[in-house]
């Protein structure tokens, strides 16, 4: 089991198309001491998103409906202080980091999320808001868009 962390009761929305990824994920995230709603796709958690106040939110990449990115983008043109972590299988391959997905950390899915998982809620919940303007999001399903 994993040591909790003194934070106030906070709520995360966890959304993954994964079901196992979900259900592992989301008992870390309760280990932390944390509240954990979760949505199976990105139209899902967006609507989630919409409705109820979340101090976090994690999210997969690759996801039916809606991928993780553009959930990023409209998320962060309702609330451009949202804290936002996104997972990947494909961190590496296709270059995805905080600048060009809107993400506040990017995580690889790899033997060490699990860690890194929870450090970055850790400093991100630890942090004050930092404001990201929603033109920060770009595209980075389409490589030609990408720009640096």
């Amino acid at each position: 089991m994993m040591k909790t962390f003194p934070v106030a009761p906070c709520k995360v929305l966890l959304v993954d198309d994964n079901p196992d990824g979900l259900l592992v994920r989301r008992q870390l995230l309760q280990e932390l001491g944390l509240e954990v709603d979760t949505a199976l796709n990105g139209e899902e958690g967006l609507r989630l998103f919409e409705c109820g106040r979340y101090d976090m939110v994690v999210t997969d990449y690759r996801m039916p409906r809606m991928d993780g990115i553009e959930m990023i983008r409209r998320i962060r043109e309702l609330d451009a202080a949202a804290r936002i972590i996104l997972l990947s299988g494909l961190v590496e391959p296709l270059g995805l980091n905080e600048k060009n997905t809107g993400a506040d950390a990017v995580i690889a899915k790899t033997f060490g999320e699990p860690a890194m998982l929870a450090r970055s809620v850790k400093r991100l919940l630890n942090r004050g808001p930092v404001r990201k303007p929603a033109a920060s999001v770009r595209s980075v399903n389409r490589p030609q868009a990408v720009s640096f």
